[in-house]
């Protein structure tokens, strides 16, 4: 059985599956999960827990082991099977396969994994686990599923938000659902339950958002220029390495200009997308910044990152930061005068 995380307080009151498998990307709602799970299997009696964790010297009869060895402490007892990024291999997938022939009332077998694909999901031993168990993947959570979320979390808290309220935190914590959970907590202490307003909620709460280096070139991609004055402030704040950012903006540009001189030449764009190793999610708006922009104004680009390391290295006056996120910006959308549009 498939449910969502916040389908899982529910079912947990109707009862305990067997065994459980968690996994996905966002690391809040999967720790919440195991946690409500836990919690539920001591109220009914499941008093002994037993983790098992995945290395590169795990022994996978461990698990039979454990689960037909007899307890001391308690008639009932959680397993709990931490699973590497690496997979579980053949012998894994037998010795879960194993387990899942023989299951008992006694025994609660809760699989903690990192993110999954959709190929993962069609594996014997995970289909296994969906007929007779139950399994739980955590997203990241965007637009109005990151709204909807916060909205429960506040009017837990007692909290009635408005519209305006939920957009402003949603943009504070940009999905960080940890440093959301956080605040939320904060807000607690420091306002009164009630209605809650924009007003009230930006005194009280920090600007906790998270960016990744490739969040830069992603929302340069997408034309976004507020976004990326906005991210470049929050990686120079969080004091990422100048280098690396130089890195991420020039190889960006470089594939757009192997994307575009393609274009203007009538060449076969998809053999150049694979040779650059771009994604199939990302093709599109790749494509899409390529016929944006002129194939001289990308070399104009480039040569400004050449300035960059060069100002990076000490070798000439001027504000690395500040060069790195005009280029930035510009990428997203450039000045008039700059004739960056074909």
């Amino acid at each position: 059985m498939r449910c969502a995380p916040q389908q899982l307080p529910r079912l947990l009151q109707d009862g305990l599956a067997p065994i459980y498998l968690l996994f996905g990307d966002e690391p809040f709602q999967l720790g919440e999960a195991a946690d409500l799970i836990r919690r539920s299997a001591r109220e009914r009696g499941f008093n002994e827990r037993i983790c098992l964790e995945q290395t590169a010297q795990f022994d996978w009869s461990s698990l039979a082991g454990e689960a037909g060895s007899l307890s001391l402490f308690a008639e009932r007892r959680l397993i709990e099977l931490r699973i590497s990024s690496d997979g579980i291999g053949r012998e894994g997938a037998d010795a879960i396969r194993d387990y899942c022939k023989r299951i008992s009332d006694d025994l609660l077998l809760l699989i903690l994994a990192p993110k999954m694909d959709w190929k993962s999901l069609k594996l014997k031993w995970v289909q296994l686990i969906d007929s007779r168990g139950m399994i739980l993947q955590s997203r990241q959570l965007q637009g109005r599923h990151l709204l909807y979320w916060l909205r429960q979390r506040l009017v837990d808290r007692g909290f009635q938000p408005t519209a305006e309220a939920l957009a402003l935190l949603a943009e504070r914590v940009e999905g960080n659902l940890l440093a959301a959970d956080q605040e939320i907590a904060k807000l607690g202490l420091l306002c009164e339950s009630g209605p809650l307003g924009a007003k009230a909620l930006l005194s009280a709460v920090h600007d906790s958002a998270r960016y990744d280096l490739f969040d830069l070139t992603d929302a340069a991609l997408a034309g976004d220029r507020a976004r990326v004055s906005k991210i470049a402030r929050g990686l120079a704040a969080e004091g990422a390495a100048e280098p690396l950012v130089l890195w991420v903006l020039a190889r960006e540009i470089r594939k757009l200009c192997a994307v575009s001189f393609a274009l203007n030449q009538s060449q076969n764009v998809a053999a150049v997308l694979q040779a650059h190793q771009v994604s199939e999610s990302r093709r599109n708006s790749v494509l899409t910044a390529a016929k944006r922009y002129s194939l001289p104004f990308l070399w104009s680009l480039l040569e400004r990152c050449a300035e960059a390391d060069l100002a990076i290295k000490g070798h000439m006056q001027a504000n690395p930061w500040m060069l790195l996120t005009r280029i930035a910006e510009d990428l997203a959308h450039p000045p008039v005068s700059a004739g960056g549009y074909p």
